[in-house]
């Protein structure tokens, strides 16, 4: 039996509304953002904020202002229809869907950055990515007032920035960080996937595969220095190229860390495979 259809809103005054009565009921609330495209990952996002809530919303908003001249916001997947039918199985209670100038009116003028965390890997890659991310994560955080808000841990220095900003401007909300969702072959589910060539899609595990080597011959005390080059090296000989990075930081800050550092640590690796650029991290 089909799903009932999903209740959908795209003023933040509707969202605001429903929001408030449940919340005068006294029922908790979690937020999901998301940029739709949906895939079992972000349904694992929903079913994960369920845990800590009465009522979950998902927001689809494909955020222009986190996407680089040359990156891929014109052709960024837009499937909203299908989108609403997954989250209303997988028990969402309201789809938050606005358009761009419900998010950035005409005159819009202010900008979220975070400092430290949001500058190495993708941040020196993909300038202006983080403080695109960190205005609309504040708007939405703003806009539905959640008590809980679940990321996923495939983007691990999104969640990071994310986690420094709710820190530092003390916002009412907990930050869940969700653990990513795989392909079986290992493979981070992600919306761009789908940008991937048959042949491509059979090289594409090899990223997985090498942060796994890297992390076990961290385990077994080999340097970081030595662990970063090969796991750069294995992507090469499978075809990635270029190398955005991979590298081994901090796992709190994503800080360089000195060899033999006992601090937790977290590989991560971004590289295009033909003009799919994919992410991937795993902690140590």
């Amino acid at each position: 039996m089909p799903s009932p259809p999903l209740p959908t809103v795209r003023t933040v005054k509707d969202l605001r509304a429903v929001v408030s009565g449940w919340k005068r009921a006294g029922q908790k609330v979690a937020l999901v953002p998301t940029m739709g495209a949906l895939h079992e990952g972000h349904l694992s996002l929903v079913a994960l904020a369920r845990r800590h809530a009465d009522h979950v919303v998902a927001s689809v908003f494909v955020n222009p202002t986190q996407f680089g001249p040359n990156e891929d916001f014109a052709r960024y997947p837009r499937t909203e229809t299908r989108d609403a039918e997954l989250l209303a199985g997988a028990d969402c209670d309201l789809l938050f869907a606005p358009g761009v100038e419900e998010m950035y009116a005409p005159g819009f003028s202010t900008t979220v950055t975070v400092s430290g965390v949001s500058e190495p890997l993708d941040g020196a890659a993909r300038p202006g990515h983080f403080a695109g991310v960190a205005t609309v994560v504040s708007k939405l955080l703003i806009q539905a007032a959640p008590d809980v808000a679940v990321f996923g841990e495939k983007d691990y220095q999104q969640l990071q920035v994310i986690r420094r900003l709710v820190r530092d401007l003390d916002l009412p909300v907990e930050i869940v960080g969700a653990p990513t969702a795989r392909a079986e072959d290992g493979l981070a589910l992600s919306s761009r996937n789908a940008y991937l060539s048959q042949e491509e899609r059979q090289i594409a595990p090899r990223l997985h595969q090498a942060l796994a080597e890297a992390a076990r011959r961290l385990r077994e005390g080999d340097s970081i220095e030595r662990v970063e080059a090969t796991g750069r090296a294995a992507l090469e000989r499978a075809g990635f190229a270029p190398i955005d990075y991979f590298e081994v930081r901090d796992a709190e800050t994503l800080a360089r860390l000195e060899e033999g550092s006992s601090r937790d640590k977290r590989i991560l690796a971004a590289a295009f495979l033909g003009k799919t650029r994919l992410i991937d991290n795993l902690g140590v």
